[in-house]
């Protein structure tokens, strides 16, 4: 992608995790992976559907982003991780300002605007 925002509204989580451990893989998909499945089973739990996208990293409510996924490590000790979109302010995402992971051609959406409610916000 070309930006990432973080802000008010945003669940952001830089998980900590130590890929050569008997537990994981030591494979950068794989962790982007499991990341984005964590989110969808998250979704899942407030009754939201969510997918992953052939060619677009993160999770998905129809064509709509909802997370953003970034993941890098250092000897295999994992240094990114992941944005939920909560509750932002989505006019944060206007595109006249940034082009949010550098896809123009898709929107933001977050589990307040598909009407969620959460203990989070």
């Amino acid at each position: 992608g070309e930006v990432t925002y973080h802000g008010p509204g945003q669940l952001v989580m830089y998980p900590l995790l130590h890929l050569k451990h008997e537990n994981y893989e030591q494979d950068l998909h794989w962790y982007l992976r499991q990341v984005e499945e964590v989110i969808i089973r998250t979704l899942a739990s407030f009754d939201i559907k969510s997918n992953r996208d052939s060619i677009n990293t993160g999770v998905w409510v129809g064509k709509d982003k909802i997370a953003a996924v970034g993941v890098s490590s250092s000897r295999w000790i994992t240094t990114h991780g992941l944005a939920l979109n909560v509750d932002p302010n989505l006019g944060h995402f206007d595109k006249s300002i940034i082009t949010p992971c550098g896809i123009e051609e898709r929107d933001v959406t977050s589990m307040s605007k598909l009407r969620v409610t959460t203990a989070l916000g």
